[in-house]
């Protein structure tokens, strides 16, 4: 009786999806690994008729959810319109739609990695919000095609899609600065995440193009979630700390928590402090006053995301690309009109 994949994983301490790659001389192992796969498989009668059998399509795209630190993703807004665009785009390509979470710290991380390699799946979306360079090498050498999305890593060859934080926070400060003749302050995310840090860059970059000093800006850091950022900016209200006139916030939940606290202590919103966001969540358009934001279009940047996967999948991209998604302004009642 010959060998199966799965007991010569086991005989030789491997994991099946090593076994795998070795077995279809796939890359994703090590020579001298392929060559002991593929040495033992001989010896112990492996049918490799097996692996001509493979179908030559895999039904299902994964997507990946990496969860590194406190509800920063998980089931919001942005979350959900993602994962809508991204279903649309499977339904269209005739593919079924697999979900996995992996956070960061629990057991079996690479485990679960390699059962969706090993399932068959065709091929990854990624949502990176979250990640940090070392968390990207759990996924750089996968032997399937990846799109990596919301999250960009220069030393990373594979395509990414992701919104032009830089472009969206520049347009929003030169709007805020222009409308209020003043120096903006800066609500800013107490986790460090890369979409925000692009941001902050865009935020910096408007300040200096009209002329002001980045070290006189007044920067406030709180928790990117609005019960969150109200307590933060409570506290920090009620310890009288200066306070700039107007504020760029990383998010729109720290930008609504944020104007509930200035709300509760008594100033008014636009006309004691201005403040402008990012995301445009559906909550934007009906707090009082209406946050002005920054639109993302996120339905739209997870069905280019598999779209893209579906390239790569089918051969029909020659090397990976970064494709920014342009925002829009949204002006609502939280500026002076």
């Amino acid at each position: 009786m010959s060998i199966t994949a799965k007991e010569l994983a086991k005989m030789l301490n491997l994991s099946e999806a090593a076994v795998s790659m070795a077995l279809r001389n796939k890359p994703g192992v090590s020579t001298k690994t392929r060559r002991l796969v593929q040495e033992a498989a001989e010896k112990n009668g492996y049918d490799f008729s097996r692996v001509a059998k493979t179908h030559t399509r895999a039904s299902h795209i994964t997507f990946v959810v990496y969860k590194r630190q406190g509800a920063v993703v998980g089931e919001t807004p942005f979350f959900s319109e993602l994962s809508e665009g991204i279903v649309t785009a499977c339904e269209e390509a005739d593919y079924k739609l697999n979900i996995a979470y992996i956070h960061k710290g629990d057991n079996g991380v690479q485990h679960k990695i390699d059962e969706i390699v090993y399932s068959g799946c065709a091929g990854i979306v990624l949502l990176g919000t979250e990640m940090q360079a070392e968390d990207i090498l759990l996924f750089a050498g996968l032997p399937i095609p990846l799109v990596l999305l919301d999250a960009y890593f220069d030393f990373l060859e594979r395509d990414c899609v992701l919104i032009n934080n830089t472009q969206g926070a520049l347009m929003a400060t030169e709007h805020l600065i222009n409308r209020t003749k003043v120096q903006p302050g800066y609500l800013r995310s107490s986790y460090s995440i890369g979409n925000f840090e692009e941001r902050g860059d865009g935020f910096y970059k408007a300040v200096r193009r009209h002329g002001m000093s980045v070290s006189k800006t007044v920067v406030h850091k709180l928790t990117p979630s609005t019960e969150g950022a109200f307590a933060d900016m409570l506290e920090i209200l009620e310890n009288g700390e200066e306070l700039a006139a107007c504020y760029f916030a990383d998010n729109d939940w720290i930008a609504i928590g944020a104007m509930k606290a200035f709300q509760k202590k008594g100033y008014r919103v636009p006309e004691d402090v201005a403040v402008i966001g990012f995301d445009d969540i559906p909550m934007a358009s009906y707090i009082e006053p209406g946050l002005s934001t920054v639109h993302v279009p996120k339905k739209y940047m997870g069905e280019v995301a598999v779209k893209r996967l579906t390239e790569v999948i089918d051969g029909g991209a020659s090397f990976p690309v970064k494709i920014e998604i342009a925002t829009q302004l949204k002006k609502r009642q939280s500026i002076k009109l």
